[in-house]
């Protein structure tokens, strides 16, 4: 039950993310004009990636911003964008979330979630310091990161962090142990590091990454620091790895790859790369289905489609949908993998539930 109250509601709102709106749609181009350009003779075909959109950590981490407005009413404050994705930071601004960039922009007091990327120990106590009560919605894949990077530097090795520098993944995962991470963008960086002891060497990574780019890091690195060690088990995530491995296989049939997804969502951004890299005669990227140009159907006979691990589904139905009217048939999935991990709401989040008297408090996850 919500226990928003009229003193709640008219809390003054902080800074949020600055989220600009979805375009508005411009006066399309008929079908019939399109087709009259085409280049192709071809019947039109959609193949549809699979696994796409949301992952169990994404999905973890909006559910409980979803609880927490449940159970505690508005306002709820999120430290940056809960996850990468404009329609769900967008959609739960308007329910009454006010997304902050930093911890001592919310009012002493208030309640605060920390985003599926992760945070730092010095945002917790920031947090701590202003009397914050927090939520930490960490993807459990990126807090594994973190207790790597932390145990590794308390046993004295230097950690070889792959990723993108201002990343809130990696900034989180740099700040568990500052003094002894260095980040590596990528492999043309490997020639400029130093390190303290080339023998006491571990490399980890975002868990977002291409997983071809990281490996040509890893194996720049090695060639550079022949003793650099594996972490125990690989950090890119199942999900990116799966949704990379989908569309490599739907990029050589396809004349355009569409990938639903956020500039901002490092993960998105890398299916668009994996697409062009595998074969795809073009590729490009929207948030919205109002945001693709149909003068790229006149030479694309296949188009693929698929989504970035914050992405609802909804999403690209109605890019599915557009396609339809433009004379694509009904879409084709193309399964490479079958995803069935869910993981457990935060325990702050459960508590509260359960003191609520809700049976079912341990589900963060579902389909999309």
């Amino acid at each position: 039950m919500s226990t928003t109250t009229p003193e709640a509601l008219a809390a003054p709102r902080r800074k949020h993310i600055s989220v600009p709106m979805p375009q508005v749609p411009r006066k399309r181009r008929s079908p019939e004009e399109i087709a009259a350009e085409s280049t192709f003779s071809e019947s039109k075909r959609v193949l549809l990636a699979a696994p796409r959109g949301y992952c169990a950590g994404v999905d973890r981490a909006v559910i409980a911003v979803e609880k927490a407005l449940e159970q505690y009413g508005a306002p709820v404050y999120v430290r940056k964008e809960i996850v990468h994705n404009r329609h769900v930071v967008d959609t739960l601004t308007e329910q009454g979330v006010i997304f902050v960039e930093e911890a001592d922009e919310v009012p002493e007091g208030e309640r605060l979630i920390f985003s599926a990327h992760g945070v730092s120990p010095a945002v917790k106590q920031t947090a701590a310091d202003r009397g914050l009560e927090t939520i930490d919605a960490t993807c459990p894949l990126v807090t594994k990161v973190h207790r790597e990077a932390a145990r590794f530097a308390k046993n004295e090795y230097h950690i070889l962090l792959i990723g993108h520098e201002g990343h809130e993944e990696i900034e989180g995962t740099h700040g568990q142990a500052p003094e002894d991470t260095t980040i590596v963008n990528g492999p043309w960086e490997v020639d400029q590091i130093q390190v303290p002891d080339p023998d006491r060497l571990i490399w980890l990574s975002q868990t977002t990454l291409s997983v071809d780019e990281t490996m040509e890091t890893v194996q720049k690195l090695r060639e550079r620091f022949p003793n650099l060690q594996d972490p125990p088990s690989d950090d890119i995530c199942y999900a990116t790895s799966n949704r990379q491995t989908a569309i490599k296989k739907v990029a050589p049939e396809s004349d355009l790859v569409i990938v639903v997804g956020s500039e901002n969502s490092s993960n998105s951004v890398r299916l668009k790369e994996v697409a062009k890299d595998y074969g795809a005669k073009r590729a490009e990227q929207v948030d919205f289905a109002n945001q693709i140009d149909e003068s790229w159907f006149t030479d694309a006979a296949t188009v693929g489609v698929t989504s970035g691990a914050s992405v609802p589904d909804v999403l690209v139905q109605d890019v599915v949908r557009l396609l339809s009217e433009y004379g694509y048939g009904e879409p084709e999935e193309v399964v490479t993998a079958e995803e069935d991990i869910v993981f457990s709401l935060p325990k702050e989040i459960r508590k509260a539930m359960k003191d609520a008297g809700h049976d079912d408090v341990g589900r963060g996850g579902r389909k999309r």
